[in-house]
Parts: C-alpha cells; structure tokens; sequence
C-alpha cells in the first residue's frame, strides 16, 4: 500500500498454478510465496527464512524445485507451477507423498511441503538416483527436527516405488 492506502505499481497475472489458470492482481515485484499464499490461499507453500537458504518455500517451476520466497510473480512469465495441494491426483498422494508418510520423515512438519517438492523435482530429473544425488540435490533443506537419514530413505522408497509402477 502507498500514501493514503492507493496501491501503486500493481499488475495484473496469470498463473499456471496446479494446472488451472488463476488471476491475481499484484505489484510485479511481490514474491511468489506472498502470492500464493495471502492472495491464492494456497498456504501448504510455507514461510521459512524470507532468504531462499532453509526451501520451506520450495515450488516447482516446470519441474524444477524453486524457492518461491526469492522468486518474483513478473519473473514466473508462463512456467507452470507446482505446490504441494498440486501433486495429488484423483484422492490418491504422489509417490513421494506416500513414501514420506510411509518413512516417518517429518515430526512437526513445517519443512514437509519443501521437501516433498524439492524430492519430487530430483526424481524428475533421476528417477534412480544414488544416496549421493539425494543429499546433493536436499543439500539447503532444512528440518530442525533432524529427520534427515528418513527423508533419504523416503525419497529412496518414492524412486522404487515409481519404479514399480506405484504413484507417480
């Protein structure tokens, strides 16, 4: 808000969100977390460090794991974009939803959503990828709850499991 509560230097956007077009009006310059969750209410996308450092804020932009808390809503442009309300289908969780479930690889669950989509995005790119991947591409995830050696046995239970014919 400016000076006596106009608005200034707002636009207005399309985003590809979970595969519907959804309109919003906004300065260019407002972050895509602040979009999605204060004017979309998609609130599973979480506020973490306002930094890009801890990927509680974590999307997927075309497939790749995005800190949306860094990320502009004029820099989206026509990149569909992923959150986690996205990757059920048809009542039934991803892959990588289950597996996390399954492993126990969250406790309060605040980190959850940023890493089901960052595992997500690695599993795109490998779809087998060894211990060494997992921690590379989890590196900047942050769980204080310190859950880690099962968010890597969950992400290898999703590759067998996609493997397999099971999830997505």
């Amino acid at each position: 808000m400016g000076w006596l509560g106009l608005e200034f230097g707002m636009g207005d956007f399309v985003l590809d969100v979970n595969g519907a077009p959804l309109s919003v009006s906004c300065s260019p310059d407002e972050t895509l977390l602040s979009v999605l969750r204060n004017r979309l209410n998609l609130t599973g996308t979480k506020y973490g460090c306002g930094e890009g450092k801890c990927a509680a804020c974590t999307v997927l932009m075309d497939g790749q794991a995005t800190r949306s808390c860094l990320t502009t809503v004029d820099s989206v442009g026509k990149a569909k974009i992923v959150t986690i309300e996205g990757l059920e289908r048809n009542g039934r969780l991803s892959a990588v939803q289950e597996a996390f479930l399954e492993e126990g690889a969250f406790q309060c669950g605040y980190c959850t959503s940023g890493m089901i989509l960052g595992a997500t995005s690695l599993l795109h790119e490998h779809p087998h990828p060894t211990d060494s991947q997992i921690v590379e591409a989890m590196e900047g995830h942050v769980c204080r709850c310190g859950t880690y050696p099962r968010i890597v046995e969950a992400v290898k239970r999703a590759s067998r499991s996609q493997t397999q014919g099971v999830g997505r």
